[in-house]
């Protein structure tokens, strides 16, 4: 009897055992690999070593595997951070009050095609937008703030990270140096100016944020029962690149009009027939101030009329 007993007891646990093995849990594995490499776009490799250490729990995997990237990115950071990086994207974020431009750059444009890329600059626009509601003093017509790298990467980002974290993230996943180079933060401070951006190659749907290799803020006052032309304006001021907008009083027009750096001489985008200054006549708007973001383009060392200083000297509005 006792014999029998065992020998039953013997099958059924090599039952078990066949059954943790078999078919059912070889699939439920492999449906687990196969969410946590589409999720984290880490190597089948490493996701399975991390669901391996971890019993199968694609959180706590998922939490190693992000360590593992960002301790890689720190490291890879310092390591290619003497890389040239130029290629990339430029963003806006706006509301009819606040606007962020931002450069994300990086090594190929390979690099720059990748959903990963895009989430990273999505990020970094979405911190510099709530900073420019948040943290921008009102002072003059409209508050401006550049932010350089260093300052950009002290942004908080999502899950209580800053910025250089999920850029270490970032480079650890791609093996390719980025570099958050630069940012404008603007708030208007009374409600008759309104802001505009734009990106270029434009969205196929019209949207509050977007990002292409060209951008542009614009800030201007324009009455409410005039169709509203920002958009147009930013249009032009991407596709022209206006050095300043001009003073007809001061200002000349240029002899050849492909020269024409000044904005209100400039043969309008849109309709060459006119000058920006007739439109802007025509449609009852005064232009208070426009900044262009081209990709990879030499910066000024200062850019006039920016408020530039360290992020905790920022008084917040709160």
């Amino acid at each position: 009897m006792k014999l029998r007993v065992q020998f039953y007891s013997k099958m059924l646990f090599q039952l078990i055992r066949h059954f943790h093995k078999g078919p059912v849990c070889r699939a439920a594995e492999s449906s687990l690999l196969a969410k946590l490499r589409k999720k984290t776009g880490y190597t089948i490799a490493n996701c399975k070593k991390a669901l391996e250490m971890h019993n199968n729990d694609s959180e706590q995997a998922e939490a190693w595997l992000n360590e593992q990237a960002q301790a890689m990115g720190w490291a890879k950071a310092t390591k290619l951070a003497g890389r040239t990086a130029l290629q990339g994207l430029v963003a806006v974020k706006f509301d009819k009050g606040h606007g962020a431009l931002v450069e994300l750059n990086c090594e190929t444009d390979f690099v720059a095609k990748n959903d990963k890329f895009h989430k990273m600059i999505e990020d970094a626009t979405i911190a510099c937008y709530k900073f420019a509601h948040t943290h921008l003093t009102a002072k003059g017509p409209i508050t401006k703030m550049e932010l350089d790298s260093e300052q950009l990467g002290n942004l908080p980002a999502e899950g209580g990270k800053k910025l250089s974290e999920t850029l270490a993230l970032f480079i650890g996943s791609v093996g390719e140096n980025a570099v958050l180079r630069r940012a404008e933060c603007w708030k208007a401070n009374s409600s008759d100016i309104k802001i505009s951006a734009y990106t270029h190659p434009a969205p196929t749907v019209s949207s509050d944020y977007s990002a292409g290799k060209y951008g542009a803020l614009l800030a201007y006052k324009q009455p409410n029962d005039v169709e509203d032309i920002g958009k147009q304006l930013c249009q032009h001021i991407v596709g022209m690149a206006p050095k300043k907008i001009g003073n007809k009083e001061i200002d000349k027009p240029a002899k050849d009009a492909d020269d024409e750096q000044a904005l209100i001489f400039q043969e309008y985008l849109l309709d060459p027939s006119y000058t920006v200054e007739e439109i802007l006549e025509e449609h009852k708007v005064q232009i208070i101030d426009y900044v262009r973001f081209s990709c990879g383009e030499v910066i000024e060392a200062n850019m006039p009329g920016v408020e530039k200083q360290p992020l905790d000297t920022v008084q917040t509005l709160q």
